[in-house]
């Protein structure tokens, strides 16, 4: 056995840890739906005035 090789328990302790680090994926349908809202909001209030 290797200095730093982890039995079953210690490999699931391991792959939580990381999935619960991991950070949030970038999801670009909903940032680019985001600023279409964002712009068409704009553009109402515009057209308001």
């Amino acid at each position: 056995m290797g200095k730093y090789q982890l039995d079953t328990k210690g490999k699931v302790a391991v792959t939580k840890y990381h999935e619960k680090r991991k950070p949030a994926k970038f999801d670009k349908k909903q940032q680019l739906e985001k600023i279409r809202a964002e712009y068409l909001k704009k553009k109402q209030e515009q057209t308001d005035k």
